[in-house]
């Protein structure tokens, strides 16, 4: 089942507001800066979260974040185990990486671990799928070593790998990203110049997207800007369902 899925349930809506969906969110890569951030938006609106975890000191971090903790290792296991594992939720969150810890990490976490995750996603009938991905102009300031390159190269290949999965994807393309306190404001689009990002509004900007289904099989570069965040989402809604075909 590859058709998106998002009505579970629903939460009657406060007289003139708008109903909310709730969703159930299982989330790769939820200890991170990002992943922590998001997965506190995602439980303060009501979704259920999912956040696996490899390290069992983390299953703490997880629960500080509002998730439910649920151990799962993106190298050791199979794509069969994965799905199990994801299987029965409406949308999987990959910001996993290796953050500099060797080629063979990377390779193995951002790279593998990514298509293991998407194959596991199409196999439980988990359509919706957002990946954290890289700017691409990252780094070209400066002169960069091999194992930066090797990354950009295998994070390349993973977006690849997703956008010919057939799921229902969403890739975002994040500045440099900052720990200082978000704006709320971004600048989102198939392609801006680049720029810093606060982690907060990354986080912001997924909360936003996720729960906008007809934003898919779309590429989103994003970087600090004046656009409240909900307002760039709903612009790429237009503009996205605007170039399709009727």
């Amino acid at each position: 089942m590859l058709a998106f899925t998002i009505a579970i349930g629903h939460e009657a809506a406060p007289p003139g507001g708008k109903e909310t969906t709730i969703m159930k969110v299982f989330q790769i890569g939820v200890a991170g800066g990002v992943g922590r951030r998001l997965a506190r938006l995602l439980t303060a609106r009501g979704d259920e979260v999912t956040g696996m975890h490899r390290d069992p000191a983390q299953a703490q971090t997880v629960r500080a974040a509002g998730a439910t903790p649920l151990a799962g290792d993106l190298v050791v296991d199979s794509v069969g185990e994965l799905a199990r594992k994801l299987g029965e939720h409406d949308a999987v969150v990959f910001s996993a990486g290796a953050h500099g810890t060797g080629l063979d990490k990377t390779t193995a976490i951002d790279g593998k671990g990514l298509e293991k995750a998407a194959d596991a996603a199409a196999q439980a009938g988990v359509s919706r799928f957002v990946l954290v991905s890289v700017f691409p102009e990252a780094g070209r300031g400066r002169q960069t070593s091999e194992g930066f390159e090797h990354y950009m190269k295998v994070k390349k290949s993973a977006d690849v790998h997703l956008t010919r999965s057939g799921l229902d994807w969403l890739i975002v393309r994040p500045g440099t990203l900052l720990d200082e306190p978000g704006t709320g404001r971004v600048t989102a689009g198939p392609a801006v110049e680049y720029g810093g990002v606060p982690r907060d509004d990354v986080a912001a900007f997924i909360d936003a997207a996720l729960h906008e289904p007809t934003l898919n099989r779309v590429i989103v570069e994003l970087t600090t800007g004046q656009t409240p965040v909900t307002d760039a989402v709903a612009l790429l809604v237009t503009s996205s369902t605007s170039r399709r075909p009727s």
